[in-house]
């Protein structure tokens, strides 16, 4: 954890409610990495050797039906970790999981986590408070699939990198929208051009641009609040 770009750990959420004896015995494990899209951190089926915590990059995992089908099921961004099933006893990812939107993150061998956690200190009971919000997660977007427009759910989503990116502007794929979305990449051309013409961003050339956060959550669904206080609530009651 050298060098004047690596990125401070304390940008993600989990590490920065640690106590601070906790949080100076884990950092000396975590590896940096630069992410770029499409880079795959884990493959459904596969053995989890690395666990990952958000610090800029945004990740997503991906449900495939016959190995062409995907949707996306769930996000993880500076508020998470990726790879819960190794905290949850599982040797394998449930899901694909890949680099949606660039930017850094920090790798935790999966046999340091194990042994970190055999003290039962305070990342264990804040890794289970993460899989509750992580379960929201998951019935929310259910729920949001079913009742909410394609316009409300963009909306969405878009706020919600917007906030683990920290950044008004973004890169974003067609493909990824449209996973995310459960749609075909037409719908998402025109759900996305619905915001773009009321100004409440412009997108050009696969980057997004908030340009009017406000009206952006007036557009979204309830959802984004629901998923946003679960994950806050990760620091708002501080591990001791």
């Amino acid at each position: 954890m050298t060098g004047p770009s690596a990125p401070d750990p304390r940008r993600n959420l989990l590490l920065r409610a640690l106590p601070a004896e906790e949080y100076e015995q884990l950092v000396p494990l975590l590896e940096p990495l630069e992410l770029e899209v499409r880079d795959q951190i884990a493959a459904q089926g596969s053995h989890i050797e690395h666990v990952h915590f958000p610090v800029g990059a945004v990740l997503s995992l991906v449900a495939t039906m016959d190995g062409e089908s995907a949707v996306e099921v769930a996000t993880i961004g500076y508020e998470g970790m990726s790879g819960l099933p190794a905290f949850l006893g599982s040797p394998e990812a449930s899901h694909n999981t890949f680099c949606q939107v660039r930017g850094w993150s920090l790798r935790l061998a999966t046999a340091d986590l194990r042994r970190y956690l055999s003290t039962d200190g305070a990342l264990h009971r804040l890794l289970h408070r993460y899989t509750q919000a992580t379960m929201v997660q998951l019935a929310q977007t259910v729920v949001c699939n079913r009742l909410h427009t394609t316009e409300e759910r963009c909306a969405r989503w878009l706020l919600q990198t917007r906030d683990r990116v920290a950044a008004d502007e973004f890169e974003l794929k067609q493909e990824f929208l449209g996973q995310m979305l459960g749609v075909r990449r037409g719908t998402v051309s025109a759900a996305a051009g619905v915001l773009q013409e009321a100004g409440m961003i412009r997108y050009t050339r696969g980057r997004i641009t908030v340009l009017d956060a406000g009206a952006l959550h007036e557009t979204a669904c309830d959802c984004y609040d629901v998923i946003r206080r679960q994950y806050q609530q990760l620091i708002s009651r501080p591990e001791r």
